[in-house]
Protein backbone atom coordinates (compact mmCIF):
# COMPACT_ATOMS: atom_id res chain seq x y z
CA UNK A 1 0.00 0.00 0.00
CA UNK A 2 1.26 3.50 -0.76
CA UNK A 3 1.98 5.69 2.29
CA UNK A 4 -0.38 8.51 1.21
CA UNK A 5 -3.74 8.67 -0.54
CA UNK A 6 -2.39 11.45 -2.76
CA UNK A 7 0.20 9.03 -4.17
CA UNK A 8 -2.55 6.51 -4.90
CA UNK A 9 -4.45 9.27 -6.70
CA UNK A 10 -1.30 10.01 -8.72
CA UNK A 11 -1.04 6.33 -9.67
CA UNK A 12 -4.71 6.07 -10.64
CA UNK A 13 -4.56 9.25 -12.73
CA UNK A 14 -1.59 7.75 -14.58
CA UNK A 15 -4.02 4.99 -15.64
CA UNK A 16 -6.36 7.68 -16.97
CA UNK A 17 -3.51 9.29 -18.88
CA UNK A 18 -2.53 5.93 -20.40
CA UNK A 19 -6.21 5.45 -21.35
CA UNK A 20 -5.95 8.61 -23.53
CA UNK A 21 -8.18 10.76 -21.34
CA UNK A 22 -8.42 14.39 -22.37
CA UNK A 23 -10.30 15.43 -19.19
CA UNK A 24 -9.66 14.06 -15.71
CA UNK A 25 -11.83 15.11 -12.77
CA UNK A 26 -10.52 14.69 -9.24
CA UNK A 27 -12.88 15.44 -6.38
CA UNK A 28 -11.94 15.24 -2.71
CA UNK A 29 -14.74 15.94 -0.27
CA UNK A 30 -14.28 15.78 3.49
CA UNK A 31 -17.43 15.76 5.61
CA UNK A 32 -16.78 15.45 9.32
CA UNK A 33 -14.57 12.34 9.54
CA UNK A 34 -15.30 10.82 6.14
CA UNK A 35 -13.28 11.57 3.03
CA UNK A 36 -14.84 10.88 -0.37
CA UNK A 37 -12.47 10.62 -3.34
CA UNK A 38 -13.70 10.47 -6.94
CA UNK A 39 -11.51 10.17 -10.01
CA UNK A 40 -13.33 10.35 -13.33
CA UNK A 41 -11.92 10.34 -16.84
CA UNK A 42 -13.14 10.33 -20.42
CA UNK A 43 -10.50 7.82 -21.57
CA UNK A 44 -10.97 4.60 -23.49
CA UNK A 45 -12.63 2.82 -20.57
CA UNK A 46 -12.62 -0.90 -19.88
CA UNK A 47 -14.56 -3.85 -21.20
CA UNK A 48 -16.84 -5.69 -18.75
CA UNK A 49 -14.23 -8.45 -18.51
CA UNK A 50 -11.46 -5.95 -17.69
CA UNK A 51 -13.71 -4.13 -15.21
CA UNK A 52 -14.47 -7.34 -13.31
CA UNK A 53 -10.73 -8.05 -12.99
CA UNK A 54 -9.66 -4.44 -12.33
CA UNK A 55 -9.33 -4.84 -8.55
CA UNK A 56 -7.27 -8.04 -8.86
CA UNK A 57 -3.60 -7.15 -8.15
CA UNK A 58 -2.49 -9.87 -10.57
CA UNK A 59 -4.38 -8.35 -13.51
CA UNK A 60 -3.14 -5.57 -15.74
CA UNK A 61 -3.53 -4.56 -19.36
CA UNK A 62 0.11 -3.43 -19.44
CA UNK A 63 2.65 -5.51 -21.26
CA UNK A 64 5.64 -4.17 -19.29
CA UNK A 65 4.74 -6.07 -16.11
CA UNK A 66 2.17 -8.61 -15.04
CA UNK A 67 0.72 -6.96 -11.94
CA UNK A 68 -1.44 -3.87 -11.52
CA UNK A 69 -1.50 -2.75 -7.91
CA UNK A 70 -2.90 0.79 -8.13
CA UNK A 71 -6.62 0.06 -8.11
CA UNK A 72 -6.33 -2.89 -5.70
CA UNK A 73 -4.21 -0.85 -3.23
CA UNK A 74 -6.67 2.06 -3.37
CA UNK A 75 -9.59 -0.31 -2.78
CA UNK A 76 -7.81 -1.96 0.13
CA UNK A 77 -6.82 1.39 1.66
CA UNK A 78 -10.45 2.48 1.57
CA UNK A 79 -12.05 -0.72 2.78
CA UNK A 80 -9.57 -1.29 5.62
CA UNK A 81 -10.95 1.91 7.22
CA UNK A 82 -14.52 0.67 6.93
CA UNK A 83 -14.96 2.76 3.79
CA UNK A 84 -16.49 1.84 0.47
CA UNK A 85 -15.00 1.42 -2.99
CA UNK A 86 -16.71 1.36 -6.39
CA UNK A 87 -15.40 1.43 -9.94
CA UNK A 88 -17.46 1.82 -13.08
CA UNK A 89 -16.19 1.91 -16.64
CA UNK A 90 -17.56 1.78 -20.14
CA UNK A 91 -15.55 1.23 -23.28
CA UNK A 92 -15.05 4.46 -25.23
CA UNK A 93 -16.66 6.45 -22.40
CA UNK A 94 -14.20 6.43 -19.50
CA UNK A 95 -13.87 5.29 -15.92
CA UNK A 96 -15.13 6.52 -12.56
CA UNK A 97 -13.56 5.45 -9.27
CA UNK A 98 -15.27 6.33 -5.98
CA UNK A 99 -13.83 5.60 -2.55
CA UNK A 100 -14.60 6.67 0.98
CA UNK A 101 -12.20 6.66 3.90
CA UNK A 102 -13.00 6.80 7.62
CA UNK A 103 -10.41 9.35 8.73
CA UNK A 104 -10.66 8.32 12.40
CA UNK A 105 -9.81 4.69 11.70
CA UNK A 106 -6.41 3.65 13.02
CA UNK A 107 -5.46 2.15 9.65
CA UNK A 108 -6.38 5.20 7.55
CA UNK A 109 -3.37 6.46 5.66
CA UNK A 110 -3.08 10.26 5.41
CA UNK A 111 -4.16 12.24 2.37
CA UNK A 112 -0.61 13.56 2.11
CA UNK A 113 0.54 16.43 -0.08
CA UNK A 114 -2.41 16.55 -2.47
CA UNK A 115 -1.40 20.04 -3.61
CA UNK A 116 1.93 18.82 -4.96
CA UNK A 117 0.24 15.83 -6.59
CA UNK A 118 -2.31 18.00 -8.42
CA UNK A 119 0.38 20.53 -9.37
CA UNK A 120 2.59 17.77 -10.79
CA UNK A 121 -0.27 16.25 -12.78
CA UNK A 122 -1.28 19.58 -14.30
CA UNK A 123 2.19 20.84 -15.16
CA UNK A 124 3.38 17.47 -16.50
CA UNK A 125 0.44 16.84 -18.81
CA UNK A 126 -0.08 19.97 -20.87
CA UNK A 127 -2.42 18.24 -23.36
CA UNK A 128 -4.84 17.04 -20.67
CA UNK A 129 -7.41 19.13 -18.82
CA UNK A 130 -8.01 18.68 -15.11
CA UNK A 131 -10.97 19.67 -12.99
CA UNK A 132 -9.91 19.49 -9.35
CA UNK A 133 -12.35 20.17 -6.54
CA UNK A 134 -11.48 20.10 -2.85
CA UNK A 135 -14.25 20.42 -0.26
CA UNK A 136 -14.10 20.53 3.51
CA UNK A 137 -17.50 20.46 5.20
CA UNK A 138 -19.38 23.36 3.58
CA UNK A 139 -16.42 25.13 1.95
CA UNK A 140 -14.79 24.22 -1.36
CA UNK A 141 -12.60 25.46 -4.17
CA UNK A 142 -12.08 24.35 -7.73
CA UNK A 143 -9.26 24.54 -10.24
CA UNK A 144 -10.29 24.01 -13.85
CA UNK A 145 -7.47 24.03 -16.39
CA UNK A 146 -9.95 24.61 -19.23
CA UNK A 147 -10.84 27.95 -17.68
CA UNK A 148 -7.18 28.79 -17.13
CA UNK A 149 -6.34 28.02 -20.76
CA UNK A 150 -9.09 30.41 -21.96
CA UNK A 151 -7.32 33.25 -20.15
CA UNK A 152 -3.76 32.26 -21.01
CA UNK A 153 -4.02 32.00 -24.79
CA UNK A 154 -1.04 29.87 -25.82
CA UNK A 155 1.02 30.07 -22.62
CA UNK A 156 1.59 26.48 -21.42
CA UNK A 157 0.62 25.54 -17.87
CA UNK A 158 4.16 24.29 -17.24
CA UNK A 159 5.72 27.71 -17.89
CA UNK A 160 7.49 28.92 -14.72
CA UNK A 161 5.12 31.79 -13.96
CA UNK A 162 1.97 29.74 -14.49
CA UNK A 163 3.37 26.74 -12.63
CA UNK A 164 4.18 28.96 -9.64
CA UNK A 165 0.70 30.49 -9.79
CA UNK A 166 -0.95 27.03 -9.83
CA UNK A 167 1.11 25.84 -6.86
CA UNK A 168 0.33 28.97 -4.82
CA UNK A 169 -3.35 28.80 -5.80
CA UNK A 170 -3.61 25.19 -4.61
CA UNK A 171 -1.87 25.79 -1.28
CA UNK A 172 -3.67 29.04 -0.47
CA UNK A 173 -7.12 27.73 -1.36
CA UNK A 174 -6.72 24.41 0.43
CA UNK A 175 -5.58 26.27 3.54
CA UNK A 176 -8.56 28.64 3.31
CA UNK A 177 -10.93 25.74 2.70
CA UNK A 178 -9.86 23.45 5.54
CA UNK A 179 -8.12 25.93 7.84
CA UNK A 180 -4.78 24.18 7.41
CA UNK A 181 -6.05 20.89 8.77
CA UNK A 182 -3.74 17.98 8.07
CA UNK A 183 -5.83 15.13 6.74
Amino acid sequence: MLPEISLSILDLVQNSIKASASLIKINIKILKDIMHVTIEDNGCGMSNKELKKSTDPFFTTRVTRKIGLGISFFKQASEITGGMFHIDSKESAGTIINATFNLNHIDCIPLGDINSTIHLLITSNNDIDFLYTYSFNDVSFCLDTREMRRHLDDIPLYSPEISTFIKEYLYENKNETDGGRIV
